[in-house]
């Protein structure tokens, strides 16, 4: 079951749980009940894959921003995914990864240790996962684009445009609403 925060749209933006570098996975996230992103290619800086991990079933999917399926997903997880599971842990930490997609390895190691990117991985390749289908892959890749998007806009403290429909945080006493 998810917090609150995460189930509400205004859940708070929690920091990395380690820096991570975005060549290799620029967006990765944790929602839909899976665990999804996009992961660039090895072989073609021109070429991204949109790859996913199902909640539970472990369910899996990966294919080009054009619906191309992934030529390494056959029968089980590609290295788009391996490398979307090790990003994932830097980004959110290997305990909420496991938690969220109730991949928590039986032989974590020490309490100390927890889970980890590959006890995690190894977990999920154990339950035999079926390949899903790429549903997915279009509204991934469209958040990441909007995302890319965020980064063209010079720095302002001044209010977004598509953000101007959030009510305002103060209105004046006694104003009634139409």
């Amino acid at each position: 079951m998810s917090s609150d925060a995460e189930r509400s749209s205004t859940a708070r933006v929690v920091p990395p749980a380690r820096p991570r570098k975005l060549a290799k996975v620029p967006f990765v996230e944790l929602a839909d009940g899976r665990l999804q992103g996009v992961v660039s290619s090895g072989s073609d800086i021109e070429r991204v894959y949109v790859s996913s991990v199902e909640t539970r079933s472990f369910a899996y999917a990966c294919s080009t921003n054009n619906n191309r399926p992934c030529g390494g997903a056959r029968g089980g997880f590609c290295n788009h995914i391996r490398a979307l599971v090790n990003e994932s842990v830097l980004q959110y930490g290997a305990e909420r990864v496991a938690r969220y997609l109730k991949a928590e390895p039986a032989e974590a190691g020490s309490a100390e240790d927890g889970p980890s990117a590959q006890s995690i991985t190894a977990t999920m390749t154990a339950a035999r996962p079926a390949p899903a289908d790429s549903k997915a892959a279009a509204p991934v890749f469209s958040r990441f684009l909007h995302h890319l998007a965020y980064l063209e806009l010079a720095p302002t403290t001044l209010p977004l445009p598509e953000m101007q429909w959030f009510p305002p945080t103060r209105s004046p006493l006694g104003a009634v609403a139409a």
